[in-house]
């Protein structure tokens, strides 16, 4: 099974880890993973000013912090994965690389705001969910 795995940090991406190392059916060779983490693009203004290698540097020092402790967690568990990262809006990013990556699954955590949470904040699982035409696991 191939299947995108959207990580941002953050507790919940954590929480969504666990989840994948305490069910076996989830580990193992016969799975092909890939993860994806979405750095918001710096303002235009901002962008404009700066040296374009200084641009890419920081949305590769910011995807490297969010990969550094999950890179850890596969090569724990023995599983290879491959590791993406997208600059911009990360509802966006993630819904047009589960189009276009012919995944499965996409498997991700979830704050789990509620319905008054997601209307006050919005939430990018949601925005997920509906862009996306491939199952969705949220684990939360």
């Amino acid at each position: 099974m191939k299947i995108l795995v959207p990580a941002d940090g953050s507790p919940y991406t954590k929480r969504m880890l666990a989840y994948l190392a305490a069910h076996d059916e989830w580990l193992g060779g016969q799975h092909q993973y890939t993860v994806i983490t979405v750095v918001p693009a710096v303002p235009p203004r901002a962008a404009a000013v700066l040296d374009k290698a200084m641009l890419k540097s920081h949305y590769e020092d910011e995807a490297e912090k969010v990969f550094k402790p999950i890179r850890t967690f596969f090569n724990r568990q023995k599983i290879p994965a491959e590791f993406l990262a997208k600059v911009g809006p990360a509802a966006d990013q993630i819904t047009a690389q589960a189009k276009k990556g012919g995944y499965d699954l996409l498997i991700m955590g979830s704050h789990g705001h509620g319905t008054l949470g997601n209307l006050v904040l919005g939430s990018v699982a949601t925005k997920v969910m509906a862009g996306c035409e491939l199952p969705v696991l949220l684990v939360r």
